[in-house]
């Protein structure tokens, strides 16, 4: 039945059971994939930028190229003034793209597709805006949920409006990455599903059937591989725009 469940790929697994305290710390196949993730973009950028080679090699172009794509992002959404949050903005998009591309290989386990893992992500940015925001501007900073020029009788209802625009932006933000995961997997193990039943039917007629779901999981593949960097490209320009508004709550 695990063989064409399109669950069964989600369920978390205890790899090292360690109970502390009446708490159930067990090491479970998320933790050990965040691990391989955390270990994967730290061996990325430091055996890519070790060399710093006036010509560079393959490996030192992708560091080059990913850290120039993300500075871009974060200077055309945040400012000058937002690359003191570069690293912060650097390790999430790596992260979660590391996080996307394994997923997509057999038996490995997509922690992003588990909610409280985007949630947490996504609350991490969110206590930063708010703590940053307030850090720089004082209290003054919550005139982010004033819009100039509301006439003042509907500065309460357009605030209260504002204010929950801004607390739904963590729900938004962890399940836009949470769902999409998600939904691409199933949607992979389903259409690879039908080729298994097809081909397991042994009838003569089911041989060729089997074409049309393994045609579209070629396909649904290579879209899942544009979505797991698009879906790491949103999560990070979003976290620059909150950010902004943490930097430049008048803008």
């Amino acid at each position: 039945m695990a063989g064409t469940d399109p669950i069964h790929q989600f369920h978390l697994n205890k790899i090292v059971d360690l109970p502390i305290g009446g708490i159930d710390a067990s090491l479970t196949n998320s933790g050990v994939f965040m691990i391989a993730a955390t270990l994967g973009v730290t061996a990325f950028v430091m055996l890519g930028s070790s060399r710093k080679a006036l010509v560079p090699g393959r490996l030192q172009s992708m560091v080059e190229i990913s850290y120039n794509f993300v500075a871009d992002m974060v200077k055309s959404s945040a400012g000058t003034e937002g690359m003191r949050f570069f690293p912060l903005v650097f390790s999430l998009f790596m992260f979660i793209l590391f996080a996307n591309m394994m997923g997509m290989f057999p038996y490995f386990y997509t922690f992003t597709s588990q909610l409280v893992v985007t949630f947490a992500l996504a609350m991490l940015v969110i206590s930063l805006v708010i703590g940053y925001g307030i850090y720089k501007h004082g209290f003054k900073w919550l005139k982010l949920f004033v819009l100039p020029g509301v006439p003042i009788v509907l500065v309460p209802l357009v605030t209260l409006i504002e204010v929950f625009s801004f607390i739904t932006r963590p729900v938004s933000l962890g399940v836009r990455l949470f769902a999409n995961m998600l939904a691409g997997h199933i949607a992979l193990k389903v259409f690879a599903g039908f080729i298994v039943l097809l081909l397991g039917a042994g009838a003569w007629w089911s041989y060729p059937l089997a074409i049309l779901p393994l045609l579209l999981t070629i396909a649904l593949t290579a879209l899942e591989f544009l979505v797991s960097f698009l879906q790491a490209y949103v999560f990070a320009i979003l976290t620059c725009i909150y950010l902004n508004d943490a930097i430049h709550p008048g803008h």
